[in-house]
């Protein structure tokens, strides 16, 4: 079984994570959305959600919807 390739535009990961190299990583998928993966593993799996809601994900966590702990 072959895993589908994500096409996606300037993976990035958030400001927060500084160096370190147990972080997410997330791209604009060309097709519209946003890929989310390990970046640890940058040719591995990686998670697609529509832009709709990827939008409510952020919304909830600007607003704090989230624990942090």
């Amino acid at each position: 079984m072959t895993k589908p390739k994500i096409s996606a535009r300037g993976w990035y990961k958030s400001s927060y994570s500084a160096q370190a190299n147990e972080c997410v990583e997330a791209g604009n998928v060309v097709a519209g959305g946003m890929a989310v993966r390990d970046s640890k593993d940058p040719s591995g799996p990686a998670l697609v959600f529509p832009a709709d809601a990827w939008s409510a994900f952020l919304t909830g966590v600007k607003a704090g919807d989230f624990p942090t702990a």
